[in-house]
């Protein structure tokens, strides 16, 4: 009996007690915000931030589609990889599938003898686009061993140059009603939860998962357990490449129109939402559902400013802050984690 009660530690067990999914930070510290945005409306402005139905849907519509691509971030993220490309790659594939998607009676079409196409073309030829960018990046991340920063950050400037030369700078419009109904009312939403909901069953519940955690864990013992790391790292950001193909399309339909500007600094929010929401930039942990709820993090911030009507300026400094602090935490939880 002394020899079990010697083997039980209290502190080890008070620290187990202390142990919360990050999932359940997270929702803490959304919560938090609201409170926050909501407090400051009533003692600012007089009026409610969250108790309007019309301000919930802006901020979901705001941010679903940059979260679209923050699923296949986290993903690369996990495996302690980074895509700066995806920003760049979902800009450049809206402007050719656009291309794909125009009417007849518009005369300064792309492709005049391309028009009033079945909407699966453009659809086809933008996911097929982004999945190309992402066979790329992660070709070249695993047989090269070049840093998947800068594999990318090559990926995303090419990426750029692309949206920019493909019709000379000029935007591209006049799409079919089949392509712009892709993304009317609430679909991005749906297409969002969709897409959340099926990598968060792969991550959780499958091989692809298990290795996926495993790689960003331990590469070396990946390696010896017998997964072939080059194979599944480019399977992981092919994904992210074809998961901002589809929010190239989404995001062209929404806008009934497509420019080279498109996605500018998509990137970075998509990191940030997955930061924010757990994902440690160390690699091996982070959910899906932990991206989404940073990504709900990321909207309430920025409806709650534009609510407070504080300048853009100032918004951008402060999510450059909200970003420094995830990865602080992350930091700190990684040391934590190293001292326990």
């Amino acid at each position: 009996m002394a020899g079990m009660a010697e083997a039980v530690n209290p502190v080890s067990v008070s620290r187990a007690k202390r142990q919360w999914p990050a999932e359940v930070n997270v929702l803490v510290g959304l919560i938090v915000i609201i409170a926050v945005f909501e407090t400051l409306g009533w003692l600012l402005l007089h009026r409610s931030f969250i108790l309007n139905p019309a301000r919930i849907q802006i901020v979901i519509l705001q941010v679903s589609i940059v979260g679209i691509i923050a699923v296949g971030v986290t993903q690369v993220i996990i495996t302690g990889g980074i895509d700066l490309s995806s920003g760049s790659v979902t800009g450049a594939t809206a402007m050719i599938a656009m291309s794909f998607a125009q009417v007849s009676s518009y005369n300064r079409a792309v492709y005049p003898a391309l028009t009033d196409l079945p909407v699966i073309v453009p659809i086809v030829v933008a996911l097929g686009c982004g999945l190309l960018a992402g066979l790329v990046n992660g070709l070249v991340i695993a047989y090269t061993k070049i840093p998947p920063f800068i594999a990318t950050l090559g990926m995303m400037v090419s990426a750029r140059g692309v949206a920019d030369w493909y019709t000379k700078g000029q935007p591209v419009s006049f799409p079919t009603d089949s392509y712009a109904a892709i993304a009317t009312g609430l679909r991005p939403v749906i297409t969002f939860v969709v897409v959340a909901a099926l990598f968060q069953i792969l991550l959780s519940y499958t091989l692809y998962g298990r290795r996926t955690y495993a790689i960003g864990s331990n590469e070396s013992a990946a390696r010896v357990s017998g997964i072939n790391v080059e194979r599944h790292l480019v399977l992981v950001y092919a994904l992210a490449g074809l998961l901002s193909g589809l929010a190239a399309i989404v995001l062209s339909s929404r806008n009934l129109t497509a420019q080279a500007g498109m996605g500018f600094g998509y990137e970075l929010d998509a990191i940030a939402m997955a930061v924010i929401g757990g994902t440690s930039l160390y690699g091996g942990r982070g959910s899906i559902i932990g991206t989404a709820l940073g990504m709900l993090i990321f909207g309430v911030i920025i409806s709650g400013f534009t609510f407070l009507r504080i300048d853009a300026f100032y918004q951008e400094m402060i999510k450059g802050v909200i970003i420094v602090g995830a990865v602080v935490q992350d930091v700190y939880r990684q040391r934590q984690r190293g001292r326990g």
